[in-house]
């Protein structure tokens, strides 16, 4: 930064008296970070004006008031000793989703004469200022609260489908809600008697079984009936057992290893 602090007071000051409509200088000096951040954050431009109040955090930071709640900060312009940059500021007051899908005004770098610099701040900064500040208003005035996703309803009927490790997806037969078997059903899944279990085989191809899935998890969550996957418990690998022993004055049957003969 090379323009001294006097120079960019008096251009700020300079700059807002020739400005269209009633502007003037709010304040300048050495805020400390915290507010370097505070105005960067505010900073309707992500490009070099964002950039010069974050890394230069010691530089003062004039800042001009306008009609109808406009703001303009002004910044000595990094390596461009005669030139500034200006750069309007976000409103405040509104929350983020007003500003979504609004295009940013950006700022501009101007010459240290405040009757050019006037000029180019008025013919290329305000206009663009205010359609995203009357946008900003619109989106609030159009949706003051943000469009969060909202939870889904709690369901009475569950059904958890089952990954198994041969590849079938099912459910006990017993778990399987009422309502939910005609939409298994016409979903390709298929009762399974000697596993008293609904399954989807595993025959099928996977993208085959993902359209399956996927309609049934539609048909029965439109119903009203909340679903969950889960993968089998793995099977519980008991002790070995060991083969029985003859009793004592038995003769041992066939298969009776040779150390029970003994």
């Amino acid at each position: 930064m090379t323009a001294s602090r006097t120079d960019l007071s008096s251009f700020a000051t300079a700059l807002a008296h020739h400005l269209p409509g009633q502007w003037y200088r709010t304040y300048e000096g050495f805020p400390p970070p915290k507010n370097h951040r505070s105005v960067a954050d505010r900073v309707w431009d992500c490009g070099p004006a964002n950039s010069a109040v974050l890394d230069f955090p010691d530089a003062p930071i004039p800042l001009l008031e306008g009609p109808d709640d406009a703001q303009l900060c002004v910044i000595e312009r990094p390596r461009y000793p005669r030139q500034y940059l200006v750069a309007p500021l976000e409103p405040e007051g509104f929350k983020p989703h007003h500003f979504r899908m609004v295009d940013e005004p950006n700022g501009i770098a101007v010459p240290d004469d405040p009757v050019r610099a006037a000029a180019a701040v008025s013919r290329r900064v305000l206009p663009r200022y205010r359609q995203a500040m009357d946008a900003v208003r619109h989106n609030a005035r159009t949706q003051p609260e943000p469009p969060h996703r909202l939870p889904a309803p709690e369901v009475t009927q569950t059904l958890t489908l089952i990954w198994y490790p041969d590849g079938v997806v099912g459910a006990p037969y017993k778990s399987v809600p009422e309502d939910a078997r005609m939409v298994l059903y016409g979903c390709r899944f298929h009762y399974s008697p000697h596993e008293a279990a609904f399954v989807l085989p595993a025959s099928y191809s996977t993208s085959d079984r993902a359209l399956l899935i996927q309609s049934a998890v539609l048909l029965l969550t439109a119903q009203g009936i909340g679903v969950n996957f889960r993968h089998a418990a793995p099977a519980s690998a008991g002790p070995p057992t060991r083969p029985p022993t003859a009793a004592p004055g038995t003769q041992p049957t066939a298969g009776t290893p040779s150390s029970a003969r003994r």
